[in-house]
């Protein structure tokens, strides 16, 4: 080897010696990481004796934030061309196209049973722990690289001999890819739990929606509160009854003016979701062009609803959001004593989302017109009711979102930790 090639591997080798910011005490001092190639790390697309007669097949579809959400047996013979991956216990299955989705999944599956995974995956075999690569393919810095290398646009994509090539930081010893991979495993069971905690709140609140509201064709719902038990049947009416004016959103030629958040709140259909108004993506307009637009003007108790795209999502204005312009939404005024939110409830019940449906136009995009809503039939109790039901479905409400916040509050946790515990190596971050 002469000095210059001597030189230019010595330099190689000081870049790829790495430290994560945070180690565990017994590695401190030790040995340096090392980066290098997924192919030294594992064995990728092991070759198989041929698949067996029946199986469960993992397709695309199949994973889903690293759970196997969908177990179909098929028969080898009418098997799609693309199941050839034979997946043993403790393999991995890296998802090759639109990689950025990081649907993967570490199969740790009983024995009894065989499983085979489409050509969309890449099959890894780890040389080391395989519990630690599974968490190193995940790492912003390794996906990014893997981006770097898809082609195709609309299912960007990555083929495993380009996959072999791509590097990830890898500790010296087993020991402590063993201790980083317990680390991150236990945080995973947390969030899996919390996952199915928010997910049964979920379903108990579906089933309790059915239950609250009369179903198709009935004007009493199934479960009543004791004190309405004896109320009598639901009003049959239409919304116009109970909302007066119904009115679209600012429809206007002129451009609206935006301004930086100091400016007037303007309410999009991408801000009405869930029965909320997300204000992630709010944008703000001038108030020389708010002031235009009274027509548009919202008051606290009026319902918005988006009238293209996800028609039926809608939400309640509160005091925040009193005075404001919207655009692409539907705005009904209450002209008479009733709970604006028992409204918003009905609409994501089955009976309120049938109605919204049948006067639901287009094929790509969908549309509702005010002037469909106002003759929209409703089945409406007297306000008490009205009153107690949407202080339970709103309470319940509550509930479910702190479920959820927990939940994305582990796997913020999750994605700082390992920023602390795999060493940066430069990679572009992708969510």
């Amino acid at each position: 080897m002469n000095s210059e090639t001597e030189a230019s591997t010595m330099k190689q080798e000081e870049t790829t010696a790495l430290l994560p910011k945070l180690r565990f005490p017994e590695f401190r001092g030790t040995e340096e990481w090392k980066e290098k190639p997924l192919k030294a790390a594992a064995e990728i697309n092991p070759a198989n004796g041929g698949l067996p007669e029946s199986f469960v097949y993992i397709d695309l579809e199949s994973v889903d934030a690293g759970e196997l959400k969908a177990k179909d047996r098929i028969s080898r013979v009418g098997a799609p061309s693309r199941a050839q991956r034979l997946v043993e216990r403790g393999d991995i299955i890296y998802q090759v196209v639109r990689p950025y989705q990081r649907n993967n999944l570490l199969c740790e599956f009983d024995h009894d049973e065989n499983y085979v995974a489409s050509t969309g995956y890449a099959q890894l075999r780890a040389n080391g722990n395989n519990r630690f690569l599974y968490q190193s393919i995940h790492i912003d810095s390794f996906v990014g690289r893997v981006i770097a290398k898809c082609t195709g646009s609309n299912y960007p994509a990555i083929n495993s001999s380009d996959l072999a090539e791509i590097h990830l930081p890898i500790p010296p010893t087993l020991i402590e890819q063993q201790k980083i991979a317990d680390c991150l495993s236990s945080l995973d069971e947390l969030i899996a739990a919390q996952a199915r905690k928010a997910e049964a709140l979920k379903t108990h609140k579906k089933g309790l929606m059915q239950q609250l509201f009369p179903r198709e064709g009935e004007t009493r719902p199934c479960f009543r509160f004791p004190e309405f038990q004896n109320a009598g049947e639901w009003e049959a009416t239409t919304l116009g009854e109970y909302f007066c004016p119904i009115r679209n959103g600012f429809v206007g030629t002129a451009t609206p003016y935006y301004t930086s958040s100091d400016g007037v709140p303007y309410l999009q259909g991408k801000n009405v979701k869930g029965g909320r108004i997300d204000a992630s993506n709010l944008i703000f307009i001038t108030p020389e062009f708010h002031f235009r637009q009274k027509k548009s003007h919202l008051k606290t108790g009026d319902i918005l609803m988006v009238q293209s795209g996800h028609v039926g999502e809608c939400a309640v204005v509160g005091t925040d959001y009193e005075g404001c312009n919207c655009h692409a939404l539907v705005i009904l005024s209450p002209s008479r004593n009733l709970n604006s939110e028992f409204f918003v409830h009905y609409f994501y019940a089955p009976a309120g989302e049938l109605a919204i449906f049948q006067i639901t136009t287009g094929n790509t995009i969908k549309h509702i017109l005010a002037s469909e809503l106002k003759t929209l039939p409703v089945l409406v109790p007297k306000p008490a009711e009205q009153q107690r039901i949407a202080s339970c479905i709103s309470n319940l409400d509550v509930l479910l979102t702190a479920e959820i916040q927990k939940l994305e509050s582990l796997k913020t946790h999750k994605k700082g930790l390992m920023q602390q515990l795999f060493p940066s190596t430069g990679g572009m971050s992708y969510e």
